[in-house]
């Protein structure tokens, strides 16, 4: 098994025992701690991110030519975008749908998942995969898994945030490979410049470099 599919069972496991927390239902119908979502919507959209992987393996192996992870970051539309646009209005859609059976269902439904991939994950063909949502590309399987693993991660703290709970703990190397990706995205947002000064220069760095 490789290393990052290691990591990301780690952390689809610990999101699993997150959403499958009495915090988690309390706050079921309440806002989260992001704009115009839901607890509900917010813990939908979480479990996504462990829902796509045996959904893309269950696809053929796309014809589309592979990019790098960080090239698909580049090209992908979202990142920064307005809150309305029809992205981000299915993301909340399709987060809030994906719940819809409420807080014990969905968290029986990862918590099933997770123990599946566990089975699958580390045994699967090194292959690429791609989502219908994208353009004409697709990435290496080992690329979407990390990219699951920084969903994962960045929204475990969020859902944690919004029902008052510390936000949980992941491995060094997990947090480590999503601080990477961020990193990088923010480069290509903000410039060398900015992302030098807010890691360095408390005196000049800028208000904000968030990479999405």
């Amino acid at each position: 098994m490789t290393r990052v599919r290691e990591l990301y069972l780690s952390v689809a496991d610990t999101a699993a025992k997150l959403l499958a927390a009495p915090e988690v239902a309390d706050g079921w119908h309440q806002p989260s701690a992001l704009a115009k979502l839901s607890v509900r919507g917010l813990a939908g959209h979480l479990a996504g991110q462990v829902f796509f992987i045996p959904a893309v393996l269950a696809e053929p192996v796309p014809t589309e030519p592979a990019i790098s992870i960080h090239e698909y970051y580049a090209r992908v539309s979202w990142i920064g975008s307005d809150l309305d646009t029809p992205f981000n209005q299915g993301i909340r859609s399709g987060g809030e749908e994906e719940a819809a059976d409420g807080p014990d269902a969905l968290a029986a439904r990862v918590a099933t998942c997770v123990e599946e991939l566990r089975g699958t994950l580390p045994t699967a063909a090194d292959r690429t995969v791609r989502r219908p949502t994208w353009g004409a590309w697709s990435i290496g399987l080992d690329d979407f898994v990390a990219s699951r693993m920084l969903e994962l991660v960045v929204h475990s703290d969020d859902l944690a945030h919004s029902v008052g709970l510390p936000t949980p703990e992941f491995p060094a190397p997990a947090v480590e490979t999503v601080v990477d990706l961020l990193s990088r995205i923010a480069l290509r947002r903000h410039g060398a410049t900015d992302v030098l000064r807010a890691l360095s220069r408390s005196e000049r760095a800028p208000a904000s470099i968030s990479a999405l």
